[in-house]
């Protein structure tokens, strides 16, 4: 009898087409969730559906009458388009979805004489992170769960859709649907975050947004600021908005202390943020005329929350140093000078003219740190500018002016000037030394005729004070 009843169902299962299959969806939490369930249409009869929920009951049922029931906890969030039956599409939606929703599903449909099962694997993916906004240096963690957790499935991370490299690694839990990244809150942490879990040829996702408060600017350790010689430069130290930092402070930092920077002194034309600033998240100095001096390490801090935020950036300054020949020979060697060459993979010459109204135009361009040109030429007189790139990033320029009536450099006339200088003020001095010693040499010449005769000498005192004598009489009386 077993065996007989067994026949029958194989040839009832067989003659009224009866399928079953088992299909994958994810689905992130919030999101919209389509469970498929496709059959060949087979007109005219009125199908009969029926949705079910493992464990759960019935989810959503249409009968042949038309008539429609939904689970009182998914009225709102549940149905099935009627639009799609005539093509035999009896898929469910599920609006908003909740991590409670995972789980397998079965779609019966009766249509005519075929009789269709499918069953449907929904599974809820969600990424939280465990402070959205923390202060940098804070522990913080991104969870990936997915609901019911697939056994066997790969999961991988991506950042502002790159992938992300963990520096203290990922710590994975799948027996509990967990998957953690585990950091130290930092600037490269802020950004867009993906879960991504592949199983069964399926892919699953789910995003979180992670924003670390601190010094958003710079963005990170050793940026580097360009500043030519001469100009005024800003070295920026913002703090995300809403962050009041206490007791601000900027240093420069000594070159020689590396691995543990010892403060130094500012440079005298530092000029830090004032107090009562209208932005106090924006704690930014400037220096109003750098030097080449000025170039090396700054830091700026303030203390958030009780514990001290910092930033370290470098300024890096430019300057054009010129080089005559000592043999006069109508030429100049223009060198362009950095404090830090370590970024710059290139350097560019341009030559800008400017004409009677004040209108700039780009003349030739030449690649190269250095520059020789004739100064005697016309055509390289007026500004020069050296341009510095990273690849293809202009990080700076720094400018020289050529004299247009004399077509040399702009520090050989400088030279010539104080050379100028120098001689008119010896050879005045050396007029000084000569007539010094002419008026010494006649002294020594009429000293020398009066000692020849030393009674005409006494004479000549003894008359000198007779008269002196006779003076100072006349005055008594």
């Amino acid at each position: 009898m077993p065996l007989e009843y067994l026949i029958f169902g194989v040839i009832t299962f067989l003659l009224t087409g009866a399928q079953c299959e088992v299909t994958e969806v994810f689905a992130e939490a919030g999101s919209q969730a389509v469970l498929p369930c496709k059959c060949i249409p087979s007109y005219p009869f009125i199908p009969y559906i029926i949705w079910r929920k493992a464990d759960k009951g019935t989810v959503w049922r249409k009968d042949r009458n038309g008539l429609q029931y939904w689970s009182p906890k998914l009225t709102q969030r549940v149905r099935c388009p009627h639009s799609q039956f005539e093509r035999g599409d009896f898929s469910l939606k599920i609006n908003n979805v909740m991590e409670e929703d995972g789980g397998d599903y079965t779609c019966h449909v009766e249509h005519g004489n075929q009789v269709v099962e499918k069953v449907v694997t929904l599974r809820i993916t969600k990424a939280s992170v465990s402070s959205p906004v923390p202060i940098w240096g804070d522990d913080v963690s991104i969870s990936c769960n997915v609901t019911p957790w697939p056994h066997g499935a790969s999961v991988r991370w991506t950042l502002n859709n790159s992938p992300f490299v963990p520096q203290t690694g990922i710590a994975s839990n799948r027996g509990t649907s967990e998957n953690v990244v585990r950091e130290k809150a930092t600037a490269r942490l802020t950004g867009n975050w993906t879960c991504v879990v592949d199983y069964k040829g399926k892919e699953g996702r789910a995003f979180a947004a992670l924003t670390v408060r601190g010094v958003i600017q710079p963005s990170e350790d050793d940026s580097k600021v360009y500043a030519a010689v001469g100009s005024a430069v800003t070295l920026p130290c913002v703090f995300s908005p809403g962050l009041i930092p206490s007791n601000p402070a900027w240093e420069k930092l000594k070159p020689e202390f590396l691995f543990k920077p010892a403060p130094g002194r500012l440079p005298a034309s530092f000029s830090p943020s004032k107090p009562f600033s209208p932005h106090p998240y924006d704690q930014s100095a400037s220096l109003n005329e750098v030097e080449f001096e000025d170039g090396g390490r700054y830091r700026c801090s303030g203390i958030v929350e009780g514990q001290r935020l910092t930033r370290n950036m470098q300024l890096v300054v430019a300057k054009i140093h010129s080089s005559i020949p000592s043999k006069n020979t109508g030429s100049v060697t223009l060198t362009c000078q950095l404090s830090d060459t370590s970024e710059v993979t290139r350097y560019e010459w341009v030559h800008v003219v400017y004409d009677l109204n004040g209108t700039q135009s780009v003349g030739s361009i030449q690649e190269g740190k250095t520059l020789s040109m004739s100064t005697a030429s016309e055509e390289n007189q007026g500004e020069w500018a050296c341009h510095f790139y990273r690849e293809h990033v202009l990080l700076g320029n720094v400018t020289y002016h050529i004299q247009l009536m004399s077509g040399l450099s702009g520090q050989k006339p400088s030279g010539v000037s104080h050379n100028t200088a120098a001689l008119v003020g010896l050879s005045f001095l050396l007029l000084v030394l000569l007539l010094i010693l002419a008026q010494m040499y006649k002294n020594h010449q009429r000293r020398k005729r009066i000692f020849q005769y030393p009674a005409l000498e006494t004479i000549v005192h003894t008359v000198s004070n007779e008269r002196e004598e006779r003076e100072r009489n006349q005055v008594k009386k």
